[in-house]
């Protein structure tokens, strides 16, 4: 048996940094060209731009989680899809050597899931991404017989709820504990639709705008966040803040940790996988949220410092360095 499985998405990543990468800053014209956020990152057209070195990695949030779970000694598994290319090779290669077994279906027709990011100086970046492989999981491409694990780990991307659902309902009728980290299609589903498979989850992990989306509430409202959240999920709610932490109801009582301060900020890219991975797998060692949410912290920091979400993930023996050992966290009755 399994202590985890992870299923969900895997990629083949490589990184670009460059200073000619600009930030531009202008809501309101940006806005009005379709850029919701009011900024873009920027480059001249027609260019050709010097990069650094580029970066060669892994990600994808099933292979982001299985990794923390392996480096903290966990027996870990992975449901993935990769294209039956030199890309799909090298993830399930590297997958190996993180000691996680891999359970992998290769499709011959559609290639191994692959993302560009662009990085700027300052850390900031956008990623170009193709979905391949690895949102084309199947019903046919789960080893079901296999599926023997004290926890699951979801990371659906664009899977179908149908086949997501029959996953979750598969997995606790044989006794194992859930957690997902619902995407953004499935977020933009809306709360009616995603109830009954929240319903059937023990962990479920999102950050503080897909909570506004998913309970109507604006995140100022965080009381009436977390009792909405309460009313879907019978197990712990975790939503997470960037760098300002994260918060954590239990259903009687609202954990609030703050952030450990990074280094330096190379790539915000994998944080939040490490953070709801590091949550989980601080839950399956010692069951204590305060445990749980000091590990998720320290891993999401530790990722950001690397360029890549594989680099900084933590080991056991790195989360016992002196700096991990306190971290402000507080509990107050919800």
């Amino acid at each position: 048996m399994f202590d985890i499985i992870t299923i969900g998405t895997a990629t083949r990543d490589v990184f670009l940094k460059s200073a000619k990468f600009k930030v531009l800053r202008d809501p309101e014209h940006l806005k009005k060209l379709g850029f919701v956020t009011g900024e873009a990152e920027c480059f001249a057209m027609g260019s050709k731009i010097a990069v650094d070195a580029p970066v060669f990695a892994f990600g994808g949030g099933a292979v982001n989680a299985a990794v923390t779970f392996a480096r903290q000694g966990l027996k870990t598994g992975a449901v993935i899809k990769v294209g039956d290319d030199e890309s799909g090779e090298a993830l399930l290669e590297n997958l190996k050597h993180e000691r996680i077994t891999a359970f992998a279906a290769r499709d011959k027709k559609i290639a191994t899931a692959y993302s560009v990011a662009l990085l700027t100086a300052g850390g900031e970046r956008t990623i170009l991404s193709y979905r391949g492989a690895s949102e084309d999981l199947s019903h046919r491409d789960i080893p079901w017989n296999k599926l023997s694990a004290k926890w699951a780990y979801i990371t659906p991307g664009a899977l179908p709820m149908v086949l997501v659902r029959e996953l979750v309902a598969f997995l606790k009728k044989r006794g194992t504990s859930v957690a997902m980290n619902p995407s953004g299609a499935y977020v933009a589903m809306g709360a009616e639709k995603l109830k009954p498979l929240l319903a059937a989850l023990d962990v479920v992990i999102v950050n503080r705008e897909e909570a506004t989306l998913l309970t109507g509430f604006d995140f100022s409202k965080e009381r009436k966040i977390f009792k909405k959240f309460d009313d879907l999920v019978p197990g712990l709610a975790v939503v997470t803040d960037g760098p300002r932490g994260a918060k954590v109801s239990d259903g009687r009582y609202l954990y609030t940790a703050e952030t450990f301060k990074e280094k330096k900020l190379a790539d915000r890219t994998g944080a939040g996988d490490a953070f709801g991975s590091g949550f989980v797998a601080g839950l399956i060692e010692k069951r204590d949220i305060h445990y749980a949410l000091r590990l998720a912290s320290a891993n999401a920091t530790s990722v950001v410092e690397q360029i890549g979400a594989e680099e900084g993930i933590l080991t056991k023996k790195d989360f016992a360095a002196n700096r991990f050992k306190y971290l402000s966290l507080d509990v107050e009755p919800l």
